[in-house]
């Protein structure tokens, strides 16, 4: 396979006569001359400070508090990261502990008096060996100039420069970040910022510098307020690292769309006329073999990931546990021992650049985690891998499966944090580990692992309750406990050190050749809300081969856990009022796999194929499938399904004093319990799913190609469950199918109406509402429900100011899980 040598930027060549630059050189050297005369040395300027020697030397002037840097390597690139040392909180502002910001390479430039932090542009290069050819795409491509600096001393080579606003300064963007999520205008308070010591530390490969930062504001947002100890002064601490690049023996390898790699995408300007321009590049850890030759081999230097000291146990354990499992993929790969997970050491900073971390976040409220990495831009090798894991998700999971549970006083050693509950949680907690750290290794989301028997941890997994033969809810296999055979492939492409003289490319080629053979497939997805994806079987939180066959799986585990809900899902002593928070998942079981299913409606089967590799590239789902799974979302607007017991509902209090933290059923109720509003946002969710607008654009179209429903067929299905189902007997359960009916055509109008519509759809969907008011302005004896929903329809049509119905109650988002 070809290497790829990625060069520095090459200086400008010039045209210029040689007077004149003889000319321009003997100013230069006048001036730089003159000005080195009125410097002061550095080991003048620096006696009195505390000196921190490392691949660059720091300076700290306790008695101004300043901070000098010594650049000793003018026009070498070295490599510049910023990370948030502490957080704010707050998950939906999004500034975490342990949180990775830019990543640059850059070099100091000496321009007279001052120097410049430039950044060259490796996203566009010319990869040739022409000089000229590599400086007119670095020309075409502008550069960044980071900071600029007055030179305060020199001696020799070396220069020093008052750094200290460089630092002291917003790096990470906190001000931008809070006013994007509308949280307020803040401005940092240099007074009341300074370095935080404790973590600035030097050593040979690289330098860490912390500060802690104050930001203030005069109109703090509701979500800062919640979290700061004060909204009005906000303080944080942010982290810089100067290190040193990697050398370049880093062999970069190609990715291949078959198999799921991260990494750099570079527009080769050098490429000949026809080939792709685009070179992909795979990002990895540097990891080569003690014995290159041997088939298994140790590694000279392992990959170590640590776990944050601060985690507490039972979690560390489990973290540690599921991270390790990728060791499992890289024995595969031909290492042994290559991949090791520990606990920081004590004293270890996490933000140090030396260290793979994984850090335990603590937010407010649940949210997703991540993992990413500090990556060199020239290469694709990964420095650190950086994963963030949300605590609160360890809770929400425990509630998955705490209203599912027999009852606590049924369970043993619950006392002992032993229960069937906490025990599925941990198993997702030691998945989310193996998944995150996947990312950090260079792998992407695989979303269609799930329908192969969760042959990857990189897919968003649903814990797999099953049914035993006496219709008991059986959670021991809720999650996976090992690293899938995909994940085995994956590595195997990235990181396997073929023997010398081997063909890479080829052996490559092998790799992903056995994927297809074993129908190991790779789908990753641009849309990450997945709302109106349309592929069969690539989706999130989802689980079983036939997402359709499954979701009726669901809805029965559904029905046998309401069934079993009692006031033993929560200890004696606890609120009830606390039932509503445990009831929610319970009641949206289904939801996920709702939403998985829901995409084979109006839905492809399609592969990232290559001409000649023999693969499909897609199929429409046939139709007997889309009807399936169309049949199988309409049942979850079936009265039925949507009803709550009477003798549930009495245990739904208003939230007890001081205990209203959770996330509880919308409604328009007050405190009091509101039903309908629980019945309205379920089945909003159904009737969404079916009138995604992308999927709806598909149906039009697939309708027409051969037996597949078409939008009409599916908009008539729609109306036959709701608008021409069976009244019930009784008062409650009517009421129930008239909140479903009125959900469906205020639905049906706000899609009507919306111009991400194409107009087909539109015209399918007007034309349906209208004959729905006729029909209903034809009954005789027509109730104030059907009255009412004619009536909005006909004002509806006439488009008058405030007719468009406004958004249904909305469940609490559902993930991440």
């Amino acid at each position: 396979m070809t290497r790829w040598i990625f060069r520095k930027q090459a200086p400008s060549s010039t045209h210029r006569s040689c007077s004149r630059l003889l000319m321009s050189l003997a100013l230069f050297l006048f001036s730089a001359s003159l000005h080195a005369q009125t410097l002061p040395t550095i080991a003048d300027t620096v006696a009195n400070t505390h000196a921190l020697e490392g691949y660059f030397n720091l300076y700290w002037d306790e008695a101004s508090g300043k901070m000098y840097w010594e650049i000793d390597k003018l026009d070498t690139e070295f490599l510049y990261q910023v990370s948030m040392a502490s957080g704010l909180g707050s998950n939906p502002v999004g500034i975490d502990r342990g949180q990775l910001g830019g990543t640059y390479v850059l070099r100091a430039k000496r321009i007279g008096p001052r120097v410049l932090l430039e950044e060259p542009n490796y996203r566009y290069r010319a990869i040739s060996d022409n000089e000229l050819e590599r400086q007119a795409v670095a020309d075409a491509f502008a550069p960044s100039v980071l900071w600029g600096f007055d030179i305060v001393a020199a001696t020799g080579a070396s220069i020093l420069v008052d750094a200290t606003d460089f630092f002291l300064r917003d790096a990470r963007d906190v001000i931008g970040q809070i006013a994007a999520r509308g949280q307020g205008t803040y401005t940092l308070d240099k007074s009341r910022s300074a370095f935080y010591l404790d973590n600035t530390k030097a050593f040979p490969e690289n330098v860490e510098i912390e500060t802690q930062l104050t930001f203030g504001s005069r109109n703090p947002g509701r979500l800062v307020n919640g979290v700061a100890a004060s909204g009005e002064s906000v303080t944080l601490r942010q982290h810089h690292s100067l290190v040193k690049l990697p050398d370049d023996n880093f062999k970069t390898r190609l990715a291949d769309p078959r198999i799921g790699t991260n990494g750099p995408t570079v527009a080769n300007y050098g490429a000949l006329i026809g080939e792709d321009m685009y070179v992909r590049l795979v990002a990895r850890h540097r990891l080569e073999k003690k014995d290159p030759a041997a088939a298994r081999s140790e590694p000279v230097e392992p990959i170590v990931y640590y776990v944050d000291s601060g985690t507490p146990e039972p979690i560390k354990s489990a973290l540690i546990e599921g991270a390790s499992w990728w060791n499992q993929a890289y024995e595969a790969a031909g290492f042994i021992n290559a991949f090791q997970v520990r606990e920081l050491p004590t004293g270890a900073d996490p933000q140090d650049i030396r260290y793979n971390m994984i850090h335990w976040t603590h937010r407010q409220t649940r949210g997703y985690s991540y993992g990413s990495s500090v990556m060199d831009p020239r290469t694709g090798e990964i420095i650190k891998g950086n994963v963030n894991l949300g605590s609160l998700r360890l809770r929400q999971d425990y509630l998955h499966g705490q209203g599912m549970m027999p009852g606590f006083e049924y369970l043993e050693a619950v006392a002992d944090n032993n229960s069937a509950a906490v025990n599925m949680a941990l198993d997702r907690v030691r998945q989310l580990s193996a998944h995150e750290v996947g990312h950090t290794l260079g792998f992407p989301h695989n979303y269609i692992a799930s329908a192969q028997g969760r042959e990857s941890v990189m897919d968003y997994p649903a814990p797999l309750v099953e049914i035993t033969p006496a219709g008991e809810l059986d959670f021991s296999n809720a999650y996976t406990k090992q690293i899938g055979e995909y994940d085995k492939l994956a590595v195997r492409y990235a990181y396997t050190q073929f023997a010398p003289g081997a063909d890479e490319s080829a052996e490559l080629n092998n790799i992903v050749q056995e994927a297809l053979e074993r129908n190991l497939r790779f789908m990753d997805h641009s849309n990450n809300n997945f709302v109106g994806a349309g592929h069969q079987y690539a989706s999130v939180w989802d689980n079983g081969s036939n997402l359709v066959e499954q979701l009726k799986h669901e809805i029965e585990v559904r029905r046998i856990g309401l069934g079993n809900f009692s006031e033993a899902m929560i200890r004696n002593g606890e609120p009830i009022s606390d039932l509503e928070i445990v009831l929610l998942p319970l009641y949206m079981h289904h939801r996920f796999q709702m939403n998985a299913a829901s995409q084979s409606i109006g839905g492809a089967d399609y592969r990232y194929a290559l001409r000649g590799d023999g693969q499909t590239p897609w199929t429409i789902v046939p139709g007997a499938e889309q009807r399936d799974a169309l049949a199988t979302v309409l049942s979850t607007l079936s009265v039925d399904f949507l009803t709550l017991p009477p003798e549930l509902l009495a245990l739904l209090p208003p939230p007890a004093h001081r205990r209203n933290q959770g996330e509880d059923f919308p409604g328009r109720t007050g405190v009091l319990f509101d039903i309908m509003g629980a019945v309205e946002a379920s089945a909003s969710l159904s009737v969404q799913q079916i009138l995604v607008p992308e999927r709806m654009a598909r149906l039009v179209p697939y309708g027409s190609l051969g037996d597949y429903p078409g939008l009409e067929e599916v908009i008539d299905a729609l109306l036959a469950a709701t608008w021409s189902a069976e009244v019930p007997d009784n008062d409650y359960q009517r009421q129930i199918l008239q909140v479903v009916q009125r959900v469906t055509a205020d639905e049906m109008m706000v899609q009507a109406a919306s111009a991400d519509n194409a107009g087909e759809v539109q015209s399918v969907l007007i034309d349906r509402l209208d004959k729905l008011a006729a029909q209903l302005e034809g009954l005789r004896n027509a109730t104030a429900h059907q009255k009412g929903t004619a009536a909005g329809i006909r004002r509806w049509e006439q488009r008058s100011e405030g007719t468009i119905p406004g958004s249904a109650l909305q469940m609490p988002p559902g993930d991440p899980i």
